[in-house]
């Protein structure tokens, strides 16, 4: 845990809190816990950090949950996104439908491993852009 929490204005604490997000994405959490949970997490890691390049932009965002509109935000005011960061997108089915109870299939480890990979690639790209 960062020993100072920043302002929530402060893209600095986004990135804080994605990376806390995606440690928990991470977690080796044994049979008990659902893979679903732990893409919401990345899901999650990958929506702050974008969410933090657009208030080190000084861009408002709307309350979404949807990357591939929150990357639109960012590339409209001009910064490219690359395509790797692009397909971050995929997790946004996370955001929602896979965090209760449905008749969805369950997440594989390899959508997990994916999803993880994926939300590390955002935050990296992120402070990137940030710094």
């Amino acid at each position: 845990m960062p020993a100072k929490r920043r302002p929530p204005d402060s893209p600095q604490e986004w990135l804080n809190r994605a990376k806390s997000n995606l440690a928990i994405a991470k977690a080796n959490v044994g049979k008990d816990v659902y893979l679903e949970d732990l893409c919401f997490d990345a899901q999650q890691a990958a929506e702050k950090a974008t969410k933090a390049v657009l208030l080190s932009m000084g861009v408002d965002f709307p309350p979404i949950h949807n990357l591939t509109g929150l990357l639109s935000l960012i590339e409209r005011k001009g910064k490219p996104i690359p395509m790797l960061i692009k397909k971050a997108g995929s997790l946004s089915r996370f955001a929602v439908l896979s965090r209760y109870p449905s008749t969805a299939e369950p997440v594989t480890k390899k959508e997990h491993k994916t999803a993880v990979s994926t939300a590390e690639a955002v935050i990296k790209w992120a402070e990137k852009q940030i710094d």
